[in-house]
């Protein structure tokens, strides 16, 4: 009997990390083509939108506004996508997205990562929430050399909190040119590598639009 329930436990994690997989690529293939209620479709009914707004309704007349005012094409790829259960209904990952984007005379690439929360809600899953987090934006003829990488057409360049969501990043260049000599950590375990990437550290808040 324990064994019969082990393997239905692992049975379902197998078709949950499929199922989180395909909310990622059903997110880029809704968006890409501007279908916004397949879209909001992937957020449970009660998502909070910003501004003190909630619903399906609410984000879909965000992502209306936002696609119409922004960008006359899209085209989003999806990479590495790390997913950890935090408890048998919610679950936590980082995926990679290489996008690309038409506004008007340019074209913009874009190197990003989401942050994400997932949750099942009667038997499917939902993004709870998507942190995006950039690393540049730019002209498809314009390398983005230098700072404040995140650069749009007719806006002032700024800065995407590419790595913000881990200390890692700071840390490597607070040591340059010095010997690391702390002690190797354990591995992380199986449900918690971002845990032990993060640290505890504070959310980045970045711009969205």
């Amino acid at each position: 009997m324990t064994d019969n329930t082990d393997l239905l436990r692992r049975i379902d994690r197998l078709e949950s990390l499929d199922a989180i997989r395909q909310l990622a690529a059903k997110y880029s293939l809704a968006l890409d083509m501007r279908d916004s209620d397949a879209w909001v479709s992937l957020f449970p009914e009660d998502v909070q939108v910003g501004g003190g707004k909630s619903g399906r309704k609410a984000l879909r007349d965000w992502f209306d506004e936002t696609m119409g005012q922004q960008f006359d094409g899209t085209s989003h790829h999806i990479g590495g996508h790390v997913i950890e259960f935090i408890d048998e209904n919610n679950a936590q990952g980082v995926v990679y997205s290489k996008n690309e984007h038409e506004t008007g005379v340019e074209w913009v690439i874009m190197q990003m990562m989401y942050f994400d929360r997932y949750t099942r809600i009667d038997g499917r899953w939902y993004f709870q929430r998507r942190l995006p987090l950039y690393w540049y934006a730019t002209d498809l003829n314009k390398p983005p050399i230098g700072s404040r990488k995140m650069r749009w057409p007719g806006q002032p360049p700024y800065e995407g909190s590419f790595h913000d969501l881990f200390p890692s990043w700071q840390a490597f260049w607070d040591r340059a040119g010095k010997a690391h000599d702390a002690p190797v950590s354990e591995p992380a375990p199986l449900e918690g590598f971002i845990d032990a990437m993060r640290k505890d550290h504070p959310l980045p808040r970045p711009r969205v639009r």
